[in-house]
């Protein structure tokens, strides 16, 4: 199948304006059209359409074209146009040409009379010819004169058209011709006639991005394209359309792009070949250069699309003077273009270039001469900084040097992994592993694979890591340590504690039973870790016990094993002293920096990030945080730091942006397959439905919570404490909310936690000072804990101190404790709320604070916020103490249509909501705030409007709708 555009596209503006030039010629107002640009561009295909309109018009067309293949034929294009209108059967107007057709008849046999004329070796008068017979055949409909290619014509022919184009302003004749805008005779012509202004030129620029689906759609006729097609072509085709026609042919070929019932398909594959009508098309461009310009575009080739001018000269030997003049020829052919890189660079117009040319090639020539690139950037570069390392590895493969190839781009793989650029040096480093495995270098590949499988693990390809398990088989046991040990922290990482603690094993098994610390040091840490992700109350205590011998012997361990020794013990102390957890972080940092290991410093200051955010609640620090964990390439830290921004979100109640970034979160992680990050989120987005009093959607993420853990996931307290607790809240049911807290410190006290929010250090304790159950000394002393000093928990236990002084008989020091809680629940308005309509009883019957600003404030957020058992609880509360309570008429919207259509209200609809909880009228009434005898006509009214035949089959009816 040929895969030729069959409409223009993206040229509008210069078809119009040789429909301009066909009009005026129509007119008997005739000019010259030049169409330019580089080949393949579309100057024909531009020209031929013109040439279309004007014989729709009724024009007449000689068309002719010249060529470079065969021997040079003088006039050829002028003769090939004079015979088109022979072939055509036009007559020859005799009596119009007078003198000047034996002239034509010196091109064109069938008209010579045999008499004599003026001299044909006159090119003015061969000129004239032509226009007297292009006036003669117009016969009022105009005519053209198309000429192709007249790069290619000999100068004789260039020199008549010359002639024309003066000559035609007064003709009913437009004269249309396409050249290259590359340097030579028939440039020269186009740039002189439009200096006089005697014809214009119209010059086509590459398609833009924006062009390709059309163009594309063109070429295979139908108008949907494969996604991802366009961008592909319009990259290795550098927008031309040429190229883009012949890219496209040689994929249908190869079945790269097929076509099915539905369409066209793009296979999997981003190898893309140069079609040998595109290979043929550069290198006869490259070598009408001569020898040394040859020399030079191969050389260049071998080096990429860009290269160095320096680099070329000194694999190619060409003097300075020599090397400029074959660069401008190359410059002018339009192979070659000035690179934005420097002034020293170069680049290749098509990105197909370099490989058409290194496809010329022989398999000796190209190693050579990339052997004696190699050379030559080394000795001009010594160290290979930058980009230059990875310039001489790819040239050391080109040269058949794999070995040193591969130490080249392990060297860029490991400036890559320092610089923080994980994707960048995964990529360089498995390059570089293939390589040494195909090679035979065991111990060199044990080098590369130790770095490999770090950087697998920071920029989050953990199944890629695991599978190189296999290939530590053989190699000598203390390469194999430190192999198991980088296994073990992608287990960390990804959270997967079994397949972690498996590694750590192997690489115990490998130690000798002497080992000193610094053998045992990067074993001890990831222990560490993974002592924390792991069961066991004693869990942080065993962490710690690991971590402080290794920063004990700082002096012999590597910057990287120390750095994490002061994150492990960081992240142990804050449930201690804040201060000392933040020291340890400083501590991760100064290290880091001094050992030049920028993913540690993000680790350090993502430690000091949290502390920030859990006491401040200052989520600024935490997305400096994800950000610069994203510059260094570090994804997994930066998901980690996600989650906590749309938790920080949850938290603040802003819950359509929060479940906008667990949505994207979730998305990434799910990719990535990080496991306790998931879990997390998946915490998250049951406190995003808690935290709105929606619990069937609550129980739908604890389920994909449990689903996705264990029982000791560190994330269980927070399903109690956060959602279960704060839904149970919501619902006005304490007791279940004091259930649910009691089980989240049950879980913290078997399985100490590194997340604080469950409520034990908090809301907890506020609950216990409601109920009478503790007093100022007893809140004092839990306030205490560091974990009470952060910020979601400090406002709740300063409203549990409020509590206790009032009851103690100290209203104004109880007033000032609660005027303080409500300043630290200021970012969190469903919490301090929440915590408003807790303490107003207490304060009413105590007689401190202001209980019914506080209950009236209480219940205008919870009736905005559509949680209606608070809001009803708040009235309730009001008018138990004679206060006047506002009318709430709206809220019908709550009620599902299907309900609402069987004429449920909303005051029925929150009892039909509790009933599958199974409660009796009494419970009911004390968790909606009403009368047991108002619960029993909601219910009576219910059971007639949903046709159910008694209590228990609404009751059934209400679980089933719920679920």
């Amino acid at each position: 199948m040929r895969t030729r555009a069959s409409t223009l596209v993206g040229r509008d503006s210069e078809a119009d304006r040789l429909a301009g030039l066909l009009d005026e010629a129509r007119s008997g107002r005739g000019g010259a059209a030049f169409v330019v640009g580089e080949p393949g561009i579309g100057k024909s295909r531009l020209a031929a359409e013109a040439v279309r309109r004007a014989q729709d018009a009724g024009m007449v067309v000689l068309r002719g074209r010249a060529s470079a293949t065969g021997p040079t034929v003088p006039f050829r294009p002028l003769t090939e146009a004079l015979l088109s209108l022979v072939r055509r059967g036009v007559p020859l107007p005799a009596d119009a040409l007078g003198p000047y057709r034996p002239i034509l008849g010196r091109l064109v046999p069938e008209w010579s009379t045999g008499e004599s004329g003026p001299s044909p070796d006159s090119l003015i008068m061969l000129g004239e010819a032509i226009l007297r017979l292009t006036a003669a055949v117009a016969d009022g409909h105009g005519c053209v004169l198309f000429l192709d290619d007249l790069h290619d014509a000999d100068v004789e022919s260039l020199a008549v058209v010359e002639y024309i184009c003066d000559n035609l302003h007064t003709q009913s004749t437009a004269l249309i011709a396409t050249a290259r805008s590359e340097p030579g005779p028939a440039f020269d012509l186009v740039r002189s006639v439009s200096r006089r202004e005697s014809g214009t030129t119209v010059e086509l620029g590459r398609l833009g991005i924006a062009d390709a689906p059309a163009f594309i759609a063109s070429c295979l006729g139908e108008p949907d394209v494969p996604a991802g097609l366009p961008e592909r072509l319009w990259r290795d085709s550098a927008g031309v359309p040429f190229v883009v026609e012949e890219l496209l042919h040689g994929m249908v070929d190869a079945g790269t792009l097929v076509r099915g019932e539905d369409g066209w398909r793009l296979r999997d594959t981003d190898a893309t070949s140069v079609p040998p009508t595109v290979a043929r098309a550069i290198v006869d461009r490259a070598e009408r250069l001569g020898p040394k310009g040859w020399l030079l575009c191969s050389a260049a080739a071998v080096v990429g699309r860009r290269f160095s001018l320096t680099v070329v000269q000194r694999v190619t030997g060409i003097d300075d003077r020599s090397l400029l003049e074959h660069l401008h020829a190359g410059v002018e052919a339009q192979l070659i273009a000035r690179d934005d890189h420097g002034l020293d660079w170069y680049t290749f117009q098509h990105p197909l270039t370099a490989e058409a040319l290194r496809s010329r090639l022989t398999p000796v020539e190209s190693a050579d001469l990339s052997r004696r690139a190699a050379d030559a950037v080394a000795e001009l570069h010594p160290g290979l900084p930058g980009e230059w390392c990875q310039l001489a590895a790819l040239l050391r493969v080109g040269a058949e040097q794999p070995v040193e190839a591969a130490a080249l781009f392990a060297e860029a793989g490991g400036r890559a992994l320092a610089d923080g650029a994980a994707g960048s040096a995964v990529a360089l480093l498995q390059r570089a592993e293939r390589l040494l495995a195909d090679a035979g270098e065991p111990g060199k590949r044990a080098d590369v694979l130790e770095q490999l499988l770090y950087a697998l693990a920071e920029h989050g390809q953990f199944d890629r890591a695991f599978a190189l398990a296999d290939a530590l088989a053989g190699l000598p046991p203390e390469r194999r340590v430190a192999l198991h040990v980088r296994l073990a922290w992608a287990g960390h990482i990804a959270g997967r504690w079994d397949e972690g603690m498996a590694q750590v094993a192997a690489a115990r098994a490998l130690l000798p039973e002497d080992a000193d610390v610094a053998a045992t040091a990067p074993v001890d840490v990831i222990a560490a870790y993974l002592a924390m992700d792991g069961p066991g109350e004693d869990r942080h205590a065993h962490a710690e016990a690991l971590a402080r011998p290794v920063i004990a012997a700082a002096d012999r361990v590597t910057p990287t094993a120390l750095c994490q020794a002061w994150q492990v013990v960081g992240i142990v102390a804050r449930d201690r002293d804040l201060a000392e957890a933040r020291a340890c972080f400083d501590r991760v940092r100064e290290v880091a920096k001094a050992g030049n290991l920028p993913i540690w410093e993000v680790y350090g200051v993502i430690g000091e990030a949290s502390i920030a955010w859990l006491v401040d609640s200052d989520v600024t620090v935490v997305e400096k945080a994800r950000d610069a964990a994203l510059r260094v390439g570090a994804i997994t830290l930066a998901e980690n730091m996600a989650a906590s921004i749309a938790m920080d979100s949850v938290l603040r109640a802003e819950f359509a942006l929060a479940s906008a970034q667990i949505e994207a979160a979730l998305t990434a992680v799910r990719r990535l397959r990080l496991v306790a990050v998931e879990r997390f989120l998946y915490v998250v987005c049951a406190a995003l439905a808690a935290h709105q009093g929606k619990r069937a959607d609550m129980e739908r993420a604890l389920a994909a919570f449990r689903a996705a853990g264990d029982e000791a996931a560190q994330e269980r307290p927070l399903a109690h404490g956060l959602a279960g607790a704060i839904c149970a809240l919501l619902e006005e049911d304490g007791a279940a909310a004091r259930r649910e807290l009691a089980v989240a410190a049950e879980v913290e006290a078997r399985s100490p936690t590194t997340f604080h929010l469950s409520g034990t250090n908090g809301l907890r304790v506020l609950l216990s000072a409601v109920d009478g159950e503790v007093g100022v000394g007893d809140v004092v002393a839990l306030g205490g804990r560091p974990s009470a000093a952060m910020r979601w928990n400090r406002q709740f236990v300063l409203f549990a101190e409020a509590v206790a002084l009032g009851r103690a008989g100290d209203p104004a020091a109880a007033g000032a404790k609660a005027a303080a809680a409500r300043a630290a629940g200021e970012p969190f308005p469903m919490a301090r709320n929440l915590a408003l309509r807790l303490v107003a009883e207490s304060a009413r019957r105590d007689g401190w604070g202001e209980p019914v600003a506080w209950l009236r404030e209480a219940e205008e957020h919870f009736h905005g916020a559509g949680v209606a058992p608070v809001a009803s609880a708040c009235r309730a509360l009001l008018r138990s103490v004679g206060e006047s309570v506002r009318q709430r008429r709206t809220g019908t919207d709550r009620v599902p249509a299907r309900l609402r259509a069987l004429g449920v209200t909303i005051r029925e609809y929150e009892v039909f909501e509790l009933l599958p909880e199974r409660l009796g009228n009494k419970g009911l009434a004390g968790r909606l705030h009403i009368s047991p005898r108002t619960v029993e006509k909601h219910v009576a009214s219910l059971i007639a409007k949903t046709g159910c035949p008694d209590r228990a089959a609404l009751v059934d009816f209400a679980r089933r709708f719920r679920d």
